[in-house]
């Protein structure tokens, strides 16, 4: 398994057409709050310009702080098997629920492994950013989520409810 996060750009576009379709087929019904990361669904990835000018906030806006969105390539296979979105700071909210890094595989790679290596991945694109400690948030329910980040390091804080769903709480410690 060779991957490396790449921005989205017109070099990748067939490769995240084809993900985002698979993504949005296998939930298709559901709502999109459901996806993570949130950040790659927030738009119509069908109009790419519009797409790729609207996934990162260099400046805090609404509510949003200023983050980086990558897509991880499998350059073995050359497919996007997934997305991170990772917030430069935490607000209040993103401290309790949200934390520093989001991520998702598309659903027809998960169980792979591909997870554990794209969080350790982006634990260096956080490390760049100069973060010494980077929370990430994972509903309780999500078992391969959660081994996913405590194969990074994660160690559980605690635990918070939001909307009748239990949220476990993972600090990572960089070095």
């Amino acid at each position: 398994m060779s991957l490396k996060l790449v921005k989205a750009s017109h070099e990748y576009r067939a490769l995240i057409d084809d993900m985002m379709a698979e993504w949005l087929e296998h939930y298709d019904g559901h709502d999109k709050n459901e996806l993570t990361p949130r950040a790659i669904f927030k738009n119509d990835y069908c109009d790419f310009d519009y797409y790729i000018s609207r996934l990162e906030y260099d400046e805090p806006q609404d509510g949003k702080v200023p983050n980086s969105t990558f897509f991880c390539l499998d350059e073995e296979r050359n497919i996007m098997v997934g997305a991170v979105n990772i917030r430069h700071y935490l607000n209040d909210y993103l401290l309790k629920y949200g934390g520093h890094i989001g991520d998702g595989i598309r659903p027809g790679e998960r169980r792979k492994g591909y997870a554990t290596k794209m969080i350790a991945l982006a634990l260096e694109e956080c490390r760049k950013l100069g973060l010494k400690r980077v929370l990430m948030v994972c509903d309780k329910d999500n078992v391969g989520s959660a081994k996913s980040i405590i194969n990074n390091g994660g160690v559980l804080e605690d635990e918070v409810e939001k909307d009748g769903v239990v949220e476990q709480r993972y600090w990572i410690e960089l070095n």
